[in-house]
């Protein structure tokens, strides 16, 4: 029984890698940055991104999200309250987004007119990291309220991510996290991987990070420029 059990967890990934590298072609070809967001229920996924998008909004950017919830479509509503298209993904009982949900949501949305699409995944730090969604960066988040330890608890997570966004830094001292550690555990797991101290209520770090993304999709067009797609 294990071993069926495996072969079907196997067939499952193989088909969602295919699917992956279907989207990740299909964003190349239109030129979206696509943003992967994960982390714990609670870590301030929400906060951040409405915050992000609304500030990129303001910069003149193009932006878009889908948002990742077991039911509901509140976190879709107040992603909403920034001005950018929005729609919601209701899993029904799954831990995370597979990239079959993104392809059947994105069927009558013209993604290509935006410059940057955020995907909020389910909040879960295990199943995710599984599961690729055609994505050119997975940003993991990680609150102060959460505890240092967290990237050593889930080293899977923070491995796979490419930047790592502690957030409610304005409650760190209040919660007595030790930053400092909390970036070194970060990479213990992820050496080298990009971190920045954020806070949503404040704007704290918000900036560098928005600067960060703008220079990944500049570094994606400019790839697509010379490979003459």
């Amino acid at each position: 029984m294990k071993t069926r059990l495996l072969e079907i967890r196997q067939g499952v990934l193989s088909k969602n890698d295919q699917l992956a590298a279907q989207l990740r072609e299909r964003f190349r070809q239109m030129g979206v940055l696509v943003v992967n967001i994960v982390s714990s229920p609670g870590s301030g996924k929400t906060a951040l991104l409405e915050r992000v998008l609304s500030e990129l909004r303001a910069q003149g950017a193009t932006v878009a999200a889908l948002v990742g919830d077991l039911e509901t479509d509140h976190d879709a509503r107040r992603l909403a309250r920034s001005g950018a298209p929005v729609r919601q993904i209701n899993t029904h009982g799954n831990c995370h987004l597979e990239a079959d949900m993104l392809i059947k949501h994105l069927a009558d949305w013209n993604v290509g007119a935006v410059e940057f699409l955020f995907v909020e995944n389910v909040g879960n730090l295990v199943c995710p990291s599984s599961y690729d969604l055609g994505e050119d960066v997975r940003v993991v988040l990680l609150s102060v309220t959460e505890g240092e330890d967290k990237p050593l608890k889930y080293p899977v997570m923070f491995h796979s991510a490419d930047i790592a966004v502690i957030t409610k830094v304005d409650l760190a001292q209040a919660c007595e996290c030790d930053l400092a550690q909390m970036r070194e555990n970060i990479l213990r797991v992820r050496p080298g991987m990009a971190i920045f101290e954020t806070s949503a209520k404040t704007g704290a770090g918000i900036a560098e990070l928005i600067a960060h993304l703008r220079q990944l999709r500049a570094e994606k067009v400019a790839e697509i420029a010379a490979s003459g797609a």
